[in-house]
């Protein structure tokens, strides 16, 4: 994994476009660094309620204020994925957009979740897997998206560069 240090600032427009933009160029910056052949993948997700992205939080406050924000209540989770094919320029993308309705839970839950630090490096202050899924009662679309990488989406697009899903696996 090479990170692309690029500034993640989304475009005008909606999410589903600007997610996808930012995705393509960190692939791109990652892409024009790299010596020799190479199929590179970029990535952003982001947490979208009433039309605002939430992002990660500041620090511990900001976590509690998103939960409070986000409890009860339906949210997008939209990821833009990227694939760039290193000195040909090929390149295609995709975005993914999941729904999820979060839990109505308690402020001690919030209280005691911000504690553990879980959510401070986290779009939206969560994660879909913490606290055995209990923060969220639905969710229509992938899992893997709100995870942090839709993977079904993610493998269509490395199979139009002909890598198999099965091959960036870790040893």
């Amino acid at each position: 994994m090479r990170p692309s240090r690029i500034a993640e600032v989304h475009p005008a427009g909606p999410p589903a476009s600007a997610v996808a933009a930012v995705a393509r160029d960190k692939a791109r910056a990652v892409a024009r660094e790299w010596r020799g052949p190479a199929v590179v993948l970029g990535a952003d997700t982001e947490v979208v309620l009433d039309g605002r992205y939430l992002g990660k939080p500041r620090d511990a406050a900001d976590a509690a204020l998103m939960l409070r924000a986000l409890g009860g209540r339906t949210h997008e989770v939209v990821t833009g994925v990227a694939v760039v094919e290193a000195g040909a320029g090929r390149e295609a993308s995709t975005t993914v957009v999941s729904r999820v309705l979060m839990a109505s839970y308690p402020d001690t839950t919030i209280e005691a979740y911000v504690a553990s630090g879980a959510p401070l490096d986290k779009a939206g202050g969560y994660a879909i897997q913490d606290l055995d899924g209990r923060l969220v009662d639905a969710l229509v679309g992938s899992y893997t998206n709100v995870v942090g990488l839709p993977l079904e989406a993610t493998r269509r697009l490395l199979e139009q560069f002909g890598v198999a899903l099965s091959e960036w696996a870790a040893p």
